[in-house]
């Protein structure tokens, strides 16, 4: 019983300091892309460099999903150091691409849609933290819904349909939402496996992998929501 007891105990101190840890570093992320979006909006020689030639931003968006796979897909074999620093960069250099949101919008539509997406991100970890329900089911379904949903934008690209745009966004906002439950479980399940004594550098490495799919969450439902929600500058 007291063997048990100490193993429970254990565990959850081991599931605690993983799961801040995963938040600490989502926070850190959103705190540096929210503080670099907002510098180069307001710095004319970044606004310049960055929208001043299309091929720049295109260079940097495909320099960001190089950055997300070799995060996602080669972590284990990555030191821990190595990891946080291509998240920190990642989170940085996605300041940089988002930065023209603040270009587009008010910047009192932009607090709203925060706001409104912290709200929603909220309770959507908590249920995913929550339920007893196996959302792995529904995982497929979601990353389909995420696949339709690139396709469908690079299309807009082209023929430019505000009514298309919309439809976008709303669908965006469903999938984003069970990808943040979806997502939370995940990262539960993983908290709960991982053995006690487990090294640090593995925790470390685990924790960044965790922020970095909450913090992606996070950023496109709050975009989903900005486009629904946001008001044009004049």
């Amino acid at each position: 019983m007291a063997q048990s007891s100490v193993t429970r105990s254990q565990t959850d101190v081991l599931v605690n300091d993983f799961v801040r840890s995963v938040y600490n570093w989502m926070a850190i992320g959103l705190c540096l892309t929210g503080f670099v979006a907002y510098y180069v909006s307001n710095n004319e020689a970044m606004r310049n460099f960055v929208f001043g030639n299309s091929m720049i931003f295109f260079v940097l968006i495909l320099i960001e999903l190089g950055m997300v796979f070799a995060i996602s897909g080669m972590i284990n074999k990555m030191s821990a150091g190595t990891a946080t620093s291509l998240f920190v960069i990642y989170s940085a250099l996605n300041g940089v691409t988002l930065s023209f949101i603040f270009l587009v919008y008010t910047q009192s539509s932009i607090v709203s849609a925060f706001f409104i997406c912290a709200g929603t991100f909220i309770a959507c970890s908590i249920y995913g933290w929550m339920t007893k329900r196996d959302l792995t089911s529904i995982g497929g379904f979601l990353m389909m819904g995420l696949i339709g949903i690139i396709i469908a934008s690079l299309v807009n690209m082209f023929i430019r349909s505000s009514a298309m745009n919309m439809i976008i966004s709303y669908i965006g906002v469903i999938v984003f939402v069970g990808l943040t439950a979806y997502d939370t479980q995940k990262l539960k399940n993983m908290a709960l496996t991982q053995p006690a004594g487990t090294d640090g550098a593995v925790l470390r490495k685990g924790a960044i992998l965790g922020a970095l799919s909450l913090y992606l969450d996070f950023i496109n439902l709050f975009l989903m929501l900005l486009r629904i929600f946001g008001t044009a500058r004049d």
